[in-house]
């Protein structure tokens, strides 16, 4: 008993440890070689109407990536709320801002909570949407590729190595959740039953998990809601990338040389795999591949190529908390005019039997 506590307690230690190890080795390595008097003369003339600017397309991709949640859902809750999925949203998005991926599970256990809904279900739909916006990415690169003036795998050396891993990575999800789909209980089971003859309670965990996606996938039906899906992903990337080409009125580095959305999108597509990364918030990681792109890539200087992450980062870091405490606020208000308790960060943890 007292071995599995330490290494419960050893588990829980590396996960903070490591996150908040990863984000300095990269703020490290974006800062190194910056200076800093001149990367903050840049960001005393952040533009604030581009600011605001910035703000409001940041909104609108969240709230886009909120309607896509509820077209997924669909078949489970038709008339659930916009606006409270994109509460559990961001609640999820502030989480991470903290603990890495945690975020994700917070996100489920609100909206289960807010909507009724099972947190099994719900979380299967979070992967999926994942696994969505992995080949979402994935694309977004190959566009990148494709708008680039040059080799683009050639100026990002690390670049087509990550492409492969992804690729494969998603060309493996796919199929397995093929045939997890066509023959379900009869696929996983024989995985399930294997596993529990070396470990029964990894195979308690990975029947669990089946579960989650098989009732993820099973949310998502309807060919008129496949197609929302895609267009509403597609939406989101753009919105995305329409974000950092904000940024670049926003540093007014438009003076420094001419920018164009391509600039923006290529930017977008990098810094995501900095975000992918398990660090609070994609701190450091987001800040070393920003820089990086705009030094290497498009040739600004590092101070203002500094400036630029931080300032994008950080307004994104505030809002998704500042919109993470609104919407745990407006929620339990909800919650209260409707009949139903308040919520609080260890309540939603509490199953339900329709849960």
């Amino acid at each position: 008993m007292t071995s599995d506590k330490n290494k419960s307690l050893l588990k829980r230690i590396s996960g903070i440890v490591f996150p908040l190890a990863l984000t300095a080795v990269f703020l490290w390595f974006a800062f190194r070689s910056i200076d800093f008097s001149v990367m903050f003369e840049h960001l005393s003339n952040i533009s604030v109407f581009w600011a605001i600017v910035f703000i409001i397309v940041f909104l609108m991709s969240h709230y886009a990536r909120a309607l896509r949640w509820k077209v997924m859902i669909s078949s489970v809750k038709p008339d659930a709320s916009s606006m409270v999925l994109w509460g559990a949203l961001m609640i999820g998005y502030g989480v991470n801002c903290v603990v890495p991926r945690l975020g994700e599970l917070y996100r489920a256990l609100f909206l289960g909570k807010w909507e009724g809904l099972s947190r099994t279900s719900m979380l299967g739909t979070i992967i999926v949407e994942r696994v969505i916006d992995v080949a979402a990415l994935i694309i977004s690169v190959l566009i990148s590729v494709w708008i680039y003036g040059g080799n683009l795998y050639d100026d990002v050396l690390w670049l087509k190595s990550s492409m492969y891993i992804v690729l494969f990575a998603v060309v493996f999800m796919l199929l397995f959740f093929i045939l997890l789909i066509r023959y379900g209980e009869n696929f996983y089971g024989v995985i399930v039953n294997f596993v529990s003859r070396f470990s029964a309670r990894l195979a308690e965990k990975l029947g669990y998990i089946f579960k989650m996606l098989v009732q993820g996938f099973s949310s998502l039906r309807g060919t008129k809601n496949y197609i929302y899906t895609i267009f509403l992903s597609a939406l989101i990337m753009f919105f995305y990338g329409l974000n950092s080409y904000i940024g670049f009125y926003m540093m007014s580095m438009d003076d420094i040389m001419p920018v164009t959305f391509g600039m923006g999108w290529i930017l977008m597509t990098m810094s995501a795999f900095g975000v992918v990364l398990p660090t609070p918030g994609g701190t450091g990681s987001y800040h070393a591949i920003t820089i990086l792109v705009l030094v290497n890539i498009f040739g600004f200087a590092r101070e203002i190529s500094g400036a630029y992450a931080l300032t994008t980062h950080l307004i994104s870091y505030i809002m998704f908390l500042g919109a993470m405490f609104i919407s745990f606020y407006l929620g339990n208000i909800r919650q209260k005019r409707i009949g139903k308790k308040s919520e609080n960060f260890l309540s939603v943890f509490k199953i339900n039997p329709d849960q």
